[in-house]
C-alpha cells in the first residue's frame, strides 16, 4: 500500500502534468516534412513521390480571386452559385488522404468586388469578406485543418497597399504601418472564422520572408490590432531562403535580413511581440544549384545537400520548428534551379538529401 506521502507526491506531479498539458500549445506536435508541388506532372501523379521524400504535408493554393470572381449571395454557404471550386485542390486532398498526408491551403489574392477593382494583390476592404469565405472553404474541405492566411504579405507582389520602410529598426511612420495593421485585422478575422468551423482547424499567419519591403522584425512588432492586441494565430509562418549556411547562429541578419541561420532570433521576436511558444512554420524553402531569374544566389550541388542536411538536422532538434517545406519540386529554368530534380526528373543530390533528412 503507498503510503500518505507519496500518494502526495504522485497526486501532485499529476496536477502538474494537467497543468503542464493547457500549456502546451494546441498545435504542438512531430516535426514535419512538407512540400509546393503539382499534384500531377504531364499526367503522372506526383503523390508517390512525396512520400519517397518523406513529405506528410502537401502545401496548395487557394485563389480566394479565382474561386469567388462575383459577390456570392451566401458568402459563408460553399455551395453558393458564385463560388468555382478548383479541380487541383480538391486532386490534392483526394491523393493526400489516399497517401495519408495533410494538405495545408494558402487563401489568397482578393476578388475586385471586395478590393474596389484593384489587382489581386491588393487587400479586401473589409476583413470580414475574407473571413466569410474562410468559413466557406473550411466547410468545403472539411478533412483540411491547416490554414494559411495570404503568403509573404512584405511584398509588394503579394500584398498592397504597402509602403516600404528602411531596414533600420526604426519605429514605422503613419504610412508604413498600414499595411501590418490590415493584415492582422484580416488574420484576426479569419482566425476566429476558421476556429468557428472546426476547432481543429491550426490558422498559420506572419508570413514574412527574408527579407522584404518591411523587415520581418519591423512586421511582427507591427502586427496590431485596432485596440493594440496582436492577432490570434496557432503558428507563425516564414520563408527563410539562405544564402549562408543553416546552421544556427547567434549573429543578427544583415539588413533586417531573416535566413535559416537567424531563426532562434525570429522565435525572439514572435515570443515578444506575438505570443511566447508559438511554433514557427518555414512554409518556402529551397536552394538553387544554378544561376536563375528568381534568386540572385547559388551553390554547388553537393553544397546544397549539405545544407539541406543541416537544415533538417537543425529543425528536427529545435522545438520550435512545426515544419519545414519546400518549394520548387523540379527545376524550371530559367525562371529557377533550386528543384529537387532537374527539369527532366533527374534527381539531383537535394533529393537525397532532403529524402533521408
Amino acid at each position: 500500500m503507498q503510503s500518505v506521502r507519496t500518494r502526495t507526491v504522485l497526486s501532485r506531479l499529476v496536477a502538474l502534468g494537467a497543468v503542464l498539458m493547457l500549456l502546451a500549445p494546441a498545435s504542438s506536435q512531430a516535426f514535419s516534412k512538407a512540400i509546393w508541388g503539382q499534384v500531377y506532372r504531364n499526367g503522372v501523379n506526383q503523390f508517390p513521390l512525396y512520400r519517397e521524400l518523406g513529405v506528410s504535408i502537401f502545401e496548395i493554393d487557394l485563389l480566394w480571386n479565382q474561386v469567388a470572381p462575383t459577390r456570392p449571395r451566401d458568402p459563408t454557404d460553399p455551395r453558393d452559385p458564385a463560388y468555382v471550386w478548383p479541380t487541383e485542390v480538391q486532386q490534392a486532398v483526394t491523393q493526400a488522404r489516399r497517401f495519408h498526408m495533410r494538405v495545408l491551403l494558402q487563401i489568397i489574392g482578393a476578388p475586385p468586388w471586395a478590393n474596389r477593382g484593384e489587382p489581386s494583390n491588393w487587400a479586401p476592404r473589409n476583413p470580414a469578406d475574407f473571413a466569410a469565405f474562410a468559413t466557406a472553404a473550411s466547410r468545403h474541405y472539411p478533412s483540411v485543418h491547416l490554414w494559411m492566411v495570404w503568403g509573404e504579405p512584405t511584398r509588394a507582389q503579394n500584398f498592397e497597399p504597402l509602403t516600404s520602410a528602411p531596414p533600420t529598426g526604426q519605429r514605422l511612420d503613419a504610412a508604413q504601418r498600414v499595411a501590418p495593421h490590415l493584415y492582422a485585422r484580416i488574420l484576426n478575422a479569419a482566425y476566429g472564422a476558421l476556429k468557428k468551423v472546426s476547432e481543429q482547424n491550426l490558422v498559420i499567419g506572419g508570413c514574412t520572408y527574408t527579407t522584404g519591403a518591411i523587415d520581418t522584425q519591423q512586421w511582427i512588432e507591427n502586427l496590431r490590432l485596432p485596440d493594440g492586441r496582436p492577432p490570434r494565430m496557432d503558428i507563425y509562418a516564414h520563408n527563410p531562403f539562405s544564402y549562408q549556411s543553416p546552421t544556427f547562429t547567434s549573429t543578427p541578419g544583415l539588413f533586417g535580413e531573416v535566413q535559416f541561420s537567424n531563426l532562434p532570433e525570429l522565435a525572439g521576436w514572435v515570443d515578444r511581440y506575438l505570443r511566447p511558444g508559438l511554433p514557427i512554420f518555414l512554409s518556402e524553402w529551397t536552394i538553387p544549384t544554378a544561376a536563375d531569374q528568381q534568386f540572385n544566389f547559388y551553390v554547388s550541388p553537393s553544397i546544397a545537400a549539405k545544407w539541406i542536411t543541416e537544415a533538417l538536422h537543425e529543425a528536427r532538434a529545435y522545438h520550435r520548428i512545426y515544419a519545414l517545406g519546400w518549394v520548387n519540386v523540379y527545376d524550371d529554368p530559367p525562371l529557377t534551379y533550386g528543384g529537387l530534380l532537374t527539369e527532366n526528373g533527374a534527381r539531383k543530390p537535394s533529393f537525397e538529401a532532403f529524402a533521408r533528412g
